[in-house]
């Protein structure tokens, strides 16, 4: 029996201790196993990982940002120069194409997310130092002091990885330890991922449980390690019921939790937009749906729809170009059972399939490109179940009667990640923008016009974040630094410290010119020298 790959724990790579089983990596385009066996770890890993990670936490916080942003800029050149054996690892786990999607596009965010993590450390602005020197107070965001537990997702294998993503490299950021667990449709790109981690913390200097990876765990465990008071924090990608059981867990222990869950992402077509070229909004709309099989957490999954001849067009044109679609891989047996049990209870819920809405006849994991309608009243009506996001390349249009039907739909909607409104270029639908929008803006991270939503650029104005549902407190971003970071901080007050006794960044003298809100005032001045 083959030896299996070994879980990265207390600084070594070594055997899973006592595992509760293995599981293999599979290709989805044949629904075949590849790759060797992993081990599943049991409380026994688990604990070892906790009890390094808890043992080194004091020491990471203490450690100069000047090798935290080194790590973090080492990691990022390591994974650039091993990009051609990262790709191919990812590609033959996850079916997504190696270009332009792996190699020209994800890679590269992983690693520039990396870059940026490492440019708010040097520049320490994700701290936000305040000082009022009228009450003798001063502030600042600081490390933890405790783990942070990363669960990495399916659907991205470099930008959101466990080991590489942009959860990972907010809590590093912070000089917090953390334990990924890594997701289990690509776990040989994680372990490649954790090498060149591994390498670049022992090159920087960190302490060396600073990063750990385990493959896999079952849920009773992930529960009991979410419930466990010396984790500082947890962040998850993943779906709603995964989420919210974790929460459940961690809430007991008052552990901090940052879960990005469930999104239908609403894009309403107004009817200007539609009059001046319904056929490129339906095509723009196939081709955002389908997109990477659908497996974005930012899929267009409700579409609104105006009655009438332009809406109808645009139905026309979508209907046809899903049903002429070849069935999309899927990246595992659990999503696409999970996609089939969503579209039954769409339809169960008065939903009609207007195209697709079945599995593939090859070998593998696929499912159809699917397109579903109902109207207005009966969304609203059952607003829950026609809610129900399908986690593949699957949409439902609503058709609505104009402005009372439009913002009853908006207000109908629970919290997303985004929300989108389509409006004609001479500003005719500005009045129904505006009428939506008050309903449509406090359920959604991000509104968008004229653009549909797939896709999250890494900027530090991007909220990949929104109300319950779709994340578990709707105040953060997991996605864009230096505002990530700040998810894995502490908010430190000192109260008449003297200054030299209180952290560099709060001291009078401001040598290395960090931005501090002084007395009101943003300014890279000493205290002293403030306007």
């Amino acid at each position: 029996m083959a030896e299996q790959p070994q879980v990265l724990i207390g600084g070594q790579w070594r055997a899973a201790d006592a595992p509760t089983g293995s599981f293999h990596a599979e290709d989805p385009t044949r629904g075949e196993a590849i790759g060797p066996s992993f081990p599943v770890s049991g409380a026994d890993d688990v604990e070892a990982a906790l009890a390094a990670a808890t043992a080194v936490a004091g020491e990471l916080a203490a450690v100069p940002p000047e090798r935290i942003a080194d790590f973090l800029e080492r990691y990022a050149a390591a994974i650039d120069a091993d990009a051609e054996t990262l790709v191919s690892l990812a590609a033959a786990e996850t079916a997504l194409p190696a270009e332009p999607r792996l190699r020209s596009v994800e890679l590269p965010r992983a690693s520039g997310q990396l870059r940026q993590a490492a440019r708010a450390v040097r520049e320490n602005s994700w701290s936000d130092p305040v000082i009022d020197t009228a009450s003798g107070l001063r502030a600042h965001r600081a490390p933890l002091g405790k783990p942070v537990l990363v669960f990495g997702p399916n659907n991205f294998p470099f930008a959101f990885n466990a080991i590489a993503g942009s959860d990972f490299a907010s809590a590093i950021a912070a000089r917090n330890p953390v334990i990924a667990k890594a997701h289990p449709s690509h776990p040989a790109t994680s372990r490649r991922l954790a090498e060149l981690a591994h390498e670049a913390v022992l090159a920087s200097g960190l302490p060396a449980a600073s990063v750990q990876m385990l493959y896999h765990f079952d849920n009773a465990i992930g529960a009991a390690l979410a419930s466990d008071a010396r984790l500082g924090a947890i962040g998850f990608t993943g779906s709603r019921a995964g989420g919210l059981a974790l929460k459940s867990a961690a809430d007991g222990a008052g552990v901090p939790i940052y879960a990005e869950m469930s999104s239908v992402n609403p894009v309403f077509l107004l009817p200007g937009a539609l009059a001046e070229d319904a056929e490129a909004l339906a095509t723009a709309f196939f081709t955002s749906c389908t997109m990477g099989s659908g497996q974005f957490c930012t899929n267009p999954g409700i579409v609104i729809v105006p009655t009438g001849e332009d809406g109808d067009a645009f139905v026309a044109s979508a209907t046809a170009q899903f049903a002429a679609a070849m069935p999309r891989v899927l990246f595992s047996r659990g999503v696409q059972e999970g996609l089939m049990r969503a579209v039954g209870a769409l339809r169960k819920a008065g939903a009609t399939v207007l195209a697709g809405g079945a599995t593939g006849d090859d070998a593998g994991y696929h499912f159809q490109p699917t397109l579903l309608s109902v109207d207005a009243a009966a969304f609203v009506a059952d607003k829950g179940a026609l809610q129900t996001e399908a986690f593949g390349p699957v949409s439902l249009l609503v058709r609505a009667d104009g402005d009372d039907d439009f913002a009853a739909i908006a207000r109908a909607f629970e919290g997303n990640l985004t929300g989108t409104m389509y409006r004609a270029t001479d500003g005719s639908d500005d009045a129904s923008w505006q009428s939506i929008a008050r309903h449509l803006r406090e359920r959604v991270g991000r509104l968008i016009a004229n653009r549909m939503p797939t896709g999250v650029a890494v900027s530090p104005a991007m909220n990949h974040g929104g109300p319950f549902p779709s994340t578990s407190h709707a105040g953060f971003t997991a996605v864009g630094m230096p505002s990530a970071i700040h998810r894995f901080t502490a908010l430190h007050s000192y109260d008449n410290v003297p200054d030299a006794l209180l952290p560099p960044e709060l001291r009078d003298r401001n040598p290395g010119g960090v931005q501090r809100r002084i007395n009101g005032r943003w300014t890279d001045a000493d205290v002293g020298n403030a306007a």
